[in-house]
């Protein structure tokens, strides 16, 4: 998944570090890009015939695709093109090894997800000619919402998982407070505070951690599904906090694509709220987030 992993659990038996690491290894196996066995690789490169994959990997894809309806698009896993297109087309250090590359053309709109397929009885999934997915940013999310359950089915009190920014935390919770943690900080000012989470799930999508130079140009990962190119909506990044972390992922994705009025999109959730961060620096608390503060 490209990211560091951090398993925190209240009591349980000493193996659960272990065990949690070897589950978040299988579903990288599952779900990455970059590995050619993958079940999303599969899928990928088989348009228009029925794939059978893992649970996991059918619930992933069903979460996908209820996203793109329920933001109207805004969140779009079949991006993937235009995210090759743009220069993301290996693991991110290559990337950011690589520096300027040739001029990056836009793709035009993505796809969308009307025209995928599922059979639930099989757990088979069609994917239409031209369509490709890029689970990576819903699959961190779905990830840590799997492995914090199982590690409370394995007998731990309490979980935190945090997935490179995706985190989710069930069952007890440190006292005081329950679980502080640092919200992304893109400008480095510490405006965005600290948050206390002891159950839900805390998501940030930024511009600036996964960013590059092609032609000259900044580049980033977060692709505007109408324009295929990456998004340029006047925020440098959007925390969200809500019940999953797969719902906070694909929240905080469709507000950031939608930039000035990012605040309306997170308001419609009742269960959400968050924060936004300006190109120039300014933070938006959104109604709701004060209760997380410690």
């Amino acid at each position: 998944m490209g990211t560091d992993v951090t398993v925190l659990t209240l009591d349980g038996p000493p193996d659960l570090g272990d065990r949690s690491a070897e589950r978040i290894e299988r579903l990288e196996e599952l779900w990455s890009r970059f590995r050619p066995s993958s079940e999303l690789c599969a899928l990928n490169d088989a348009p228009g015939r029925p794939v059978v994959v893992s649970p996991e990997t059918f619930a992933l894809v069903a979460h996908a695709i209820d996203a793109w309806r329920t933001t109207a698009g805004r969140y779009d896993p079949t991006v993937l093109s235009a995210v090759v297109a743009a220069g993301y087309d290996r693991d991110f250090d290559a990337v950011r090894r690589e520096g300027p590359g040739a001029s990056v053309e836009a793709t035009g709109p993505s796809p969308g997800c009307g025209g995928i397929v599922l059979d639930a009885v099989v757990h088979a999934v069609t994917l239409p000619a031209g369509v490709t997915l890029d689970l990576g940013g819903i699959g961190k999310g779905y990830a840590a919402d799997l492995v914090s359950r199982e590690l409370l089915d394995r007998g731990a009190a309490g979980a935190l998982v945090n997935l490179g920014g995706d985190l989710r935390a069930r069952g007890a919770a440190p006292e005081p407070h329950g679980w502080v943690v640092s919200v992304d900080d893109p400008m480095e000012t510490g405006a965005t505070g600290l948050l206390a989470l002891r159950t839900g799930a805390i998501a940030t999508s930024t511009r600036l951690r996964r960013a590059w130079q092609r032609d000259g140009r900044e580049l980033h990962h977060l692709i505007d599904p109408r324009t295929g190119l990456p998004v340029d909506s006047g925020l440098a990044s959007v925390t969200v906090v809500a019940s999953e972390a797969w719902r906070a992922e694909i929240l905080a994705k469709a507000a950031f694509i939608t930039g000035r009025d990012a605040a309306a999109v997170l308001a419609a959730e009742p269960d959400a709220t968050g924060l936004l961060v300006r190109d120039d620096g300014a933070v938006d608390e959104l109604p709701g987030l004060a209760r997380y503060r410690p």
